[in-house]
């Protein structure tokens, strides 16, 4: 039975009425979780490709950290809104599957790339389908689940990330060892078409039964959204948390083949299950254990995500700062559980202050100045200062550009920590 279905008027049991275990509810989300899935994968497998592109395109760390991070972010960033205001207003469920089409196709493009500048272009392409995943995912998310699940509703969506991250990691650098990156790339985007159609099929969009009237303008969102102090603050708090994050751990598979020397194969399944692991552990519990601490004191919603990354920079720091190989993966697995706590429950402090008009036009803005500032410019500039730094030190300068990018981690828990003074004010269902 269709979601529309459930949500009929006439005496039948609304989507709201329905109990939170309710597997309708659980079905949407299970298809949410694979779009998220294959998006991460498509992402993140590039930073197991950065060698051999590195070696067949003679190309520099700042034209790698380019390739990693502005090429996907330009049109990811510049999108995000008008495809948010589209999911404000519109079907979800087509716009998910026009991005899963659109990203899966450029990936497989990518893989034709005659040069750095095609595959530069062909990587801004996948950006540009991205753009339309994450928005209209947490926006149908919020409305299949109460307040009350929300925060362990978006974890274990977040946590669809780390599947893809694992994918990425442990199926590319197995790909890429016997089979090159080309086919990798052609490999791990195909099943993102098959999916698009699933999408379609499975998905449902319960505002087909709800008046559409509720949206307002662009302009009158942002006006809101700017408005309440706890919002900005949460803003910036993504924008440093997405700079120190994606500028750092996009490069480790290339920190670990390069300055420890591990074999790049043995990257992607050791480090590639250890993220994985830290991951899943991290966004499920936190999400969860965010819930209970927020049923005490709403202000948990931001004091959580910020003793979590504030904590997370004691094992990610000390990981670069160790030669072995072992050592790195248990420490590497302490700060991903942190960090993985914390950012779905940043996430949910952004839906408490947002208000339901205007939901998925809030994530566009935060993914806009996350993803333009934060992973686009992160790795650009880890990338350039790995260059600046290797002049001096050797292969050890990427080890010092990873580990002061990561140490940012800290100010950005501070300023979403800030955000709870203002919380209660600005709280919207």
């Amino acid at each position: 039975m269709a979601l529309s279905m459930i949500e009929s008027h006439d005496g039948v049991e609304t989507a709201q009425a329905l109990s939170p275990l309710h597997p309708r509810r659980w079905l949407m989300l299970a298809i949410l979780f694979l779009v998220g899935t294959s998006s991460a994968t498509d992402r993140v497998v590039i930073s197991v490709l950065l060698q051999p592109i590195k070696a067949e395109f003679g190309i520099s760390d700042t034209w790698l950290g380019l390739l990693t991070g502005m090429s996907f972010a330009l049109l990811y960033s510049v999108l995000g809104l008008p495809i948010a205001r589209w999911a404000d207003r519109g079907d979800r469920r087509l716009l998910i599957t026009i991005a899963l089409t659109v990203w899966s196709g450029m990936t497989v493009l990518c893989a034709a790339a005659a040069n750095f500048w095609q595959l530069l272009i062909a990587r801004i392409g996948v950006g540009a389908g991205e753009a339309g995943a994450t928005p209209p995912a947490q926006a149908l998310i919020v409305d299949y689940f109460p307040p009350a699940f929300r925060a362990r509703a978006v974890a274990i969506f977040a946590a669809s990330g780390t599947v893809g991250y694992l994918l990425g990691l442990v199926v590319g650098s197995q790909l890429v060892s016997h089979y090159g990156w080309r086919t990798t790339l052609v490999v791990l985007g195909l099943p993102g078409l098959i999916l698009a159609l699933l999408a379609y099929r499975l998905l449902e969009e319960p505002r087909k039964t709800h008046s559409a009237g509720r949206t307002e303008s662009v302009r009158a969102s942002l006006r809101s959204l700017t408005a309440k102090r706890s919002f900005v603050r949460l803003l910036a708090g993504h924008v440093i948390y997405n700079f120190a994050a994606y500028g750092s751990l996009l490069f480790i598979p290339l920190y670990l083949t390069r300055v420890l020397g591990v074999a790049v194969g043995k990257v992607g399944l050791y480090y590639g299950l250890t993220t994985a692991v830290a991951v899943l552990i991290g966004s499920i519990a936190g999400g969860w254990l965010c819930d209970a601490l927020v049923r005490r004191d709403k202000r948990w919603i931001a004091w959580f995500p910020a003793a979590a990354f504030a904590l997370a920079v004691i094992p990610d720091s000390l990981m670069f700062l160790s030669d072995d190989f072992s050592i790195f993966l248990g420490l590497s697995l302490l700060g991903g559980i942190l960090l993985n706590a914390g950012l779905p429950a940043a996430f949910a402090a952004v839906h408490a202050v947002c208000g339901n008009a205007r939901r998925a036009t809030a994530i566009a803005v935060i993914l806009f100045a996350g993803n333009l500032l934060g992973f686009g410019l992160g790795p650009t500039a880890t990338g350039s200062l790995s260059d600046l730094l290797s002049a001096h030190f050797g292969v050890d300068g990427l080890r010092y550009a990873v580990l002061i990018v990561i140490l940012l981690t800290l100010p950005a828990g501070a300023v979403i920590c800030s955000a709870a003074k203002t919380l209660s004010t600005d709280l919207e269902a």
